[in-house]
């Protein structure tokens, strides 16, 4: 490539032949040979360079170009050499997108003749060049001006994809900056902005107001579980609309993941308003592919105080409030008091307990007998897991759902099932139409193996398949992977039976259980419970009954406490009945008594009822 002082040398060179006339004669052979070593020079110098050199005369008259112009333009050197300038020129501007700008420059260089110039000269056929002007002088005067063109196609293609990726990179950080900071399914700020944001506001003036609105969605899984993911992600969609519209512009929502949101709000007059318009924004319903859905929440509040000034804090407060509010029966926002952390310790305690109990071997279990209403006698055995502390019987709602938080109900599933084969084995094996039912929580069954770990463990006690029965609740059969399903199948391909427990209080529909594994229909007590005289009209409990037998299921009745509620489901025609009419669960040991009670029990219920059936008719 030429460079400026390379330019200024042709200048010169031209120069020092323009002024040769003016050389005398006495000196003439010397200036010959001179004059042969410039030209020879300015020739070398004008072919050496890539760049196109053209020289003008004052007049505007071409006065010399080296090849490399030549091959640059396109333009024959036969051209050149008749003289015709503006058959030349012609083919110069023919060339360019903006021929006018050319000239228009060509016409201020003249009009300044000292000036020098650097442009850019643009082709139709998408070339670039740059283009160098300087005036040619012979001593103080210009006779003339030079002119290089430098081909910067390449470079300036190259330049402009740099400037592209540079421009891309830079989108791409835009984006990648918005996606670190904000949620992907909802659009809403993420954890990482929302605890900056926090951070911020704590250490902001003194005085002003700091409040954390804490919530999740209650029950949210069995939305995913019911009606799929994609509802699911609807559903959180319509929940972050719905709580961007509940408070300001400049306050900050967002989701921390899950079904869990956040809310901060920075000088708020009143934020247990802004959290009951939250409670209450939700309480319409939710439309999805034309399912109606109504969501429900749970909502902490926290505010700062003068011992609560710390974010971590101040989202652990809002987090047991939250706690708190479901524990108070769900869709409702509670504000933190120092007393919820009572009951979270007491929740932590009984969990640390639990454990110690599990590790120890401190669960026991208790039996309850389960008599067939048509055979008059108890035919199954439910095993319960029971918990002693402190020398009394921890409540199963108390402890159950914490040992399936925790996973220790894995642990204790095992142990019961291990013990009700153990010390139910004699009493099995005296009768094969005996069985042993056993709870079994949705989080062993996602253990993958458990079919395989019930087996072995009842080879290992001597109990056929056939004679165990494993009770679930509905939620269990909601699984995306259907491995659960596959597994209470593999079960009952093994001989051993399903029953549905608590039926009635979860989601399923009558409709559903003909698509389910299930053998036996559990009834939950609060159904039972509806029963007061025995004869009142009860079409919800008759149509449970009813349908069950339409579909080939076994019925059984659990909580059934009076002789009313067991005469009224015989009638009916419930199978089988359990509850403390015929025995509490009772420990291994008063176990036999238990039986005779509860046999004693069933018998005289059914001679009753065929006495009562005989008089009517």
């Amino acid at each position: 490539m030429i460079s400026e002082g390379r330019i200024q040398n042709a200048a010169s060179l031209v120069s020092d032949l323009s002024g040769y006339g003016r050389v005398s004669t006495s000196a003439r052979t010397e200036e010959d040979a001179r004059l042969r070593e410039a030209m020879s020079l300015l020739s070398a110098t004008l072919e050496s360079t890539a760049d196109g050199i053209l020289v003008v005369s004052a007049e505007g008259r071409i006065s010399s170009v080296n090849n490399q112009f030549l091959s640059m333009w396109g333009i024959p050197r036969e051209l050149v050499d008749t003289g015709d300038d503006e058959s030349v020129m012609g083919s110069v501007l023919g060339q360019l997108t903006d021929p006018e700008q050319f000239l228009a420059k060509v016409t201020a260089l003249y009009a300044d003749p000292d000036a020098e110039s650097h442009d850019v000269l643009h082709f139709r056929d998408g070339r670039t060049f740059e283009r160098y002007s300087r005036p040619q002088k012979v001593e103080d005067r210009v006779v003339g001006r030079v002119w290089s063109f430098r081909d910067v196609t390449a470079a300036r293609r190259a330049q402009d994809q740099i400037n592209q990726a540079m421009a891309d990179l830079a989108q791409q950080a835009s984006q990648l900056k918005t996606l670190a900071f904000q949620d992907p399914l909802t659009g809403l700020s993420n954890r990482q902005l929302f605890n900056d944001r926090l951070a911020h506001a704590l250490a902001g003036p003194c005085g002003t107001a700091v409040d954390v609105l804490l919530l999740d969605l209650d029950d949210f899984k069995e939305v995913n579980d019911i009606h799929g993911h994609h509802a699911g992600d609807q559903m959180l969609i319509e929940v972050g609309r719905r709580l961007r519209a509940c408070v300001r512009p400049n306050d900050v929502v967002a989701r921390l993941g899950g079904d869990e949101f956040v809310v901060l709000l920075v000088g708020s007059l009143d934020a247990d308003a802004a959290a009951a318009r939250v409670v209450e924004s939700l309480k319409l319903p939710v439309w999805i592919d034309g399912t109606m859905l109504r969501p429900s929440l749970s909502l902490g509040l926290a505010s700062i105080s003068e011992d609560a000034v710390d974010a971590s804090e101040l989202l652990r407060r809002a987090d047991i409030a939250m706690y708190a509010a479901k524990s108070a029966g769900k869709n409702r926002y509670l504000r933190f008091r120092p007393e919820m952390m009572t009951a979270l310790l007491e929740r932590t305690d009984l969990e640390a307990g639990l454990r110690t109990a599990v590790d120890s071997g401190e669960i026991a279990v208790h039996y309850q007998p389960i008599v067939s209403a048509r055979l008059g006698t108890v035919v199954k055995v439910e095993a319960l897991a029971r918990w002693e502390r402190d020398g009394a019987l921890v409540p199963p709602h108390q402890f159950i759902p914490t040992a399936e938080r925790s996973g220790l109900i894995v642990e204790i599933g095992t142990e019961v099932l291990l013990r009700g084969c153990t010390e139910l084995e004699p009493w099995l094996s005296a009768d094969s139409s005996r069985s042993l039912a056993v709870n079994v929580s949705g989080v062993q069954l996602q253990q993958g193996n458990f079919p395989e770990l019930l087996f072995a463990t009842a080879g290992s006690c001597g109990v056929d398949p056939h004679q165990l029965v494993v009770e679930v609740t509905e939620s269990v059969f909601f699984d995306d992977d259907c491995q659960v399903q596959r597994q209470l199948v593999q079960l009952r391909s093994a001989g051993v039976r399903v029953a549905l427990d608590d039926f009635g209080t979860g989601y399923s529909s009558l409709g559903r259980l003909q698509d389910l594994p299930v053998d036996t229909l559990k009834i939950d007590q609060s159904f039972v419970g509806l029963i007061h005289g025995g004869t009142e009209p009860l079409p919800i409990l008759n149509c449970m009954i009813d349908m069950a037998h339409g579909l080939g299921l076994t019925v059984t009745a659990e909580g059934v406490e009076t002789r009313e509620q067991a005469e009224y489901l015989m009638r009916r025609g419930c199978d089988s009945l359990q509850g403390f009419l015929f025995s509490r669960p009772q420990p291994a040991p008063s176990l036999p008594a238990a039986l005779s009670a509860s046999a004693r029990t069933i018998t005289a219920l059914r001679h009753d009822t065929a006495a009562q059936t005989q008089s009517v008719l």
